[in-house]
Parts: C-alpha cells; structure tokens; sequence
C-alpha cells in the first residue's frame, strides 16, 4: 500500500493514512518504471533513458509485448545516473538515441542489452 500523506502531529510522526486510494499504487509503479527505470512505450516503439542512482550498478526489466517478451538488462560499469553509451538488440548494435527499439509480436525472446556511461 501507498499512503496519500504522512503524518508529523507529535506522537503521529511517520505514521501514513489515506491507503486505500486505489489509484495510488498504480501511479507509484508509474513513476518508477517511467521516471527510475526509463522505460516508456510510445507509438509501436520501447524508449530507454534511465535514471538511476549512481550506486545502481544494473539493473533488469522484462517486458511482454503481444506474444513477444523483451527481456532488457542495463549495465552501469561506470556508476552514472543516466546516459546510454552502447545498446544491442539481439547482438546488433543500436545508435539511435534517443535509444528506441521499435516492438514486434512476433513471438520471440529479444534481448536488449544496454549500457550506461
């Protein structure tokens, strides 16, 4: 549950109230996987721009589009919080950037393998 507000009365402190918003938990997952992890779908195509904290030293998304799963793995040897410097589909190189792959149904396993820097 996500609470709608946290509580700072003397002996309420920390206490959150407000959990039963519905919409709440939807938006919370929203937010981390849009403004955190960066992934957006917008017009047929996966867009990737993370922004994550430096400590992140990677991170792994799986992404079910029709009868196709996109499983996404994001590297970040050099500990930075955003910035892609290399990509692959399935071992070939993608230099667009903004980096957007365009989703296919076709049934496969795709593999994206990003890198930070």
């Amino acid at each position: 549950m996500v609470p709608a507000d946290v509580y700072a009365a003397p002996g309420q402190g920390g206490r959150g109230g407000w959990t039963w918003y519905t919409g709440s938990a939807g938006w919370m997952q929203r937010a981390g996987v849009e403004s955190i992890l960066g992934l957006r779908i917008e017009g047929g195509a996966l867009c990737l721009e993370p922004c994550i904290p430096r400590s992140w030293p990677r991170f792994e998304i799986m992404l079910r589009h029709g009868a196709s799963r996109y499983e996404i793995v994001v590297e970040n040897p050099q500990g930075v919080q955003r910035g892609v410097a290399a990509a692959e589909l399935n071992g070939a190189t993608i230099t667009v950037r903004p980096l957007s792959v365009p989703l296919k149904d076709d049934g496969a396993v795709h593999r994206l393998q990003v890198r930070l820097g």
